[in-house]
C-alpha cells in the first residue's frame, strides 16, 4: 500500500526539487496533489519531465507499485509509452515482478481505489469549475440539478437538528439504515453456534461525546511537519475537534491492524472531496504506543490523529460499553471477518500484533458547533468499513443541511459558488 508522505511519493526524481513551490502553493499532501491538472501545472510552470513524473507517480500510488516510481521515471518515457511495453520489457528494464506487472498493466482497477474525477486542484472555495465540485455531485448526480430546491427546502427545516434531518436518509448501496446509524451485516459463526455481538441500534447522544477529554498526537499532514507533536499536547475537549467545521471522526481498532490501515487509507484518499465539503478528517486512538503511531502516519492516514485514553469514543459506538469480540470466535470462526481481511492484505498494508485489538471501532460524522451526529458506523465484525461512498454522501447531505440554515442572501451565493465557503458566518 502506498505511502501518503510526500517525500515518499516524490522519490528521487524530478518533483523532488519541486517541493518548496508545491508548498508555497497549497499542493502540500498527496491526495491533493495527484489531481493536479494541465492548467494547475503550467500555472506553478512544471517541466514536461516533471509533468511526466507526477503522472507516473500518481497511477503507481493507486496500485500500490511506488517502489518502481524512480527507476520508471528515470527511464525518460512517460506514462503511455511504459503502458505499452512488453511483460518481458517490464521485467528485464525494471526488474518489475509478474504480479507487479499485472497490476500495472490493469487501468481498470486500483488497490487504493482513486479519485475517478477530472483533476482540479482542492481548495476551501466552492468554484463553479471546482472540478471537485463535480465530483461529489456524482454520488448524487441529481443533487446539482435540484440546488435552488434543495436549499428552498431545507431553509424551511433549518431549525432541525442533524439527527432529525438525517433520520429518513437513504443509502444507494441497497441499503436503508435504521436512522442514521450503520454496521455491518450480522454473521453466523462456526454453523450458528457462536451468535455476534449485539451492537447498538441508536445513535449515541451528542452529549457522550462532546466533552470526552482527547489529547493530539499528531498535526494534519503537511510537507514538512514534524511526524508526531513534539511537545505533549494538553488535553481538550472533543467538541474542540468540530468547533468550526464539520468533522469525520474515524475510530481504529489497532493502528497496526491490516484492517484498520487499509480502511484508513482508503477514507484518506478521498481528502481532496472532504476538504471541497467542508470536512475534516481526525483518527481517534484508545491507546498510544509510539511507534505505532509513527508507523500509522502518515503512511496510511495524513490527517490529525488524536488519543481517547479513557476510550469513551469507543464507548459510545458501543451503546456505552466498550463492544469487544474474541480472536477465535470474532475472526477465526467469523467469515466475514475473514473476508474482510482478505480485502484488506489485497491493499498491500503490512501488519503487526502490537496492542489491544479486541476493542471494536467504527466512525462519526459531527457537525460543526453542537450541531449534533449526522451519522454513526459500528465495526461490528473485524474490519468492517462505513463505506466510502455512503460517508461522503451523508456528508454532502450535511453540507446541504448547513446551506439550509444560511440566511437567503448566504444560500444565494453558496449557490452561485463565488469566493464565499457554505461555513460562512452569517
Amino acid at each position: 500500500m502506498a505511502s501518503f508522505s510526500m517525500e515518499d511519493f516524490v522519490g528521487d526524481g524530478a518533483l523532488k526539487g519541486l517541493l518548496p513551490k508545491l508548498l508555497e502553493e497549497g499542493w502540500d499532501d498527496v491526495p491533493t496533489l495527484k489531481i493536479m491538472n494541465a492548467e494547475d501545472m503550467n500555472a506553478i510552470n512544471m517541466s514536461p519531465q516533471q509533468k511526466d513524473a507526477l503522472e507516473i507517480r500518481s497511477y503507481l500510488h493507486d496500485r500500490a507499485l511506488m517502489q518502481y516510481g524512480d527507476i520508471l521515471e528515470a527511464s525518460g518515457k512517460g506514462l503511455p509509452e511504459l503502458l505499452n511495453l512488453s511483460t518481458g520489457d517490464l521485467s528485464s528494464q525494471f526488474g518489475m515482478k509478474r504480479g507487479h506487472i499485472a497490476r500495472f498493466m490493469d487501468r481498470t482497477s486500483a488497490c487504493s481505489s482513486p479519485l475517478r474525477i477530472p483533476p482540479r486542484r482542492s481548495t476551501n472555495i466552492t468554484s463553479r469549475n471546482n472540478s471537485i465540485y463535480k465530483a461529489y455531485g456524482s454520488v448524487n448526480s441529481s443533487k446539482m440539478q435540484n440546488r435552488t430546491r434543495s436549499l428552498q427546502r431545507n431553509n424551511t427545516n433549518s431549525d432541525k437538528s442533524l439527527e432529525q434531518s438525517l433520520a429518513d436518509f437513504k443509502i444507494k448501496d441497497g441499503y436503508i439504515f435504521k436512522g442514521i446509524v450503520a454496521a455491518g451485516p450480522p454473521v453466523s459463526r462456526a454453523c450458528g453456534c457462536v451468535q455476534p455481538p449485539p451492537v447498538s441500534e441508536n445513535v449515541a447522544p451528542y452529549s457522550v461525546i462532546e466533552n470526552i477529554s482527547v489529547q493530539k498526537l499528531t498535526p494534519e499532514y503537511k510537507i514538512g511537519v514534524e511526524r508526531l507533536v513534539k511537545s505533549k499536547t494538553p488535553p481538550m475537549k472533543a467538541s474542540e475537534l468540530w468547533r468550526e467545521k464539520p468533522a469525520v471522526i474515524l475510530c481504529i481498532r489497532r493502528p497496526g491492524c491490516i484492517m484498520c490501515r487499509a480502511e484508513a487509507h482508503q477514507l484518506y484518499a478521498k481528502k481532496p472531496i472532504f476538504d471541497a465539503l467542508g470536512i475534516q478528517l481526525f483518527a481517534v486512538l484508545h491507546e498510544y504506543i509510539e511507534p505505532e503511531v509513527k508507523d500509522f502516519w502518515p503512511r496510511y492516514w495524513g490527517g490529525v490523529v488524536v488519543y481517547d485514553q479513557s476510550m469513551e469514543f469507543f464507548r459510545a459506538l458501543g451503546g456505552g460499553k466498550l463492544l469487544k469480540d474474541k480472536f477465535l470466535s470474532g475472526f477465526l470462526l467469523n467469515p466475514r471477518a475473514i473476508a474482510n481481511y482478505k480485502r484488506a492484505k489485497a491493499t498491500g498494508a503490512e501488519l503487526n500484533l502490537n496492542g489491544e485489538g479486541d476493542i471494536k471501532g467504527g466512525l462519526f460524522i459531527v457537525g460543526g458547533g453542537k450541531s449534533g451526529i449526522a451519522y454513526q458506523f459500528i465495526e461490528r465484525n473485524f474490519g468492517d468499513w462505513a463505506p466510502v461512498a455512503e460517508v461522503i454522501e451523508i456528508c454532502t447531505k450535511l453540507q446541504v443541511i448547513l446551506v439550509g440554515s444560511l440566511n437567503p442572501v448566504l444560500q444565494l451565493l453558496c449557490y452561485l459558488n463565488l469566493n464565499l465557503t457554505i461555513f460562512s458566518s452569517t
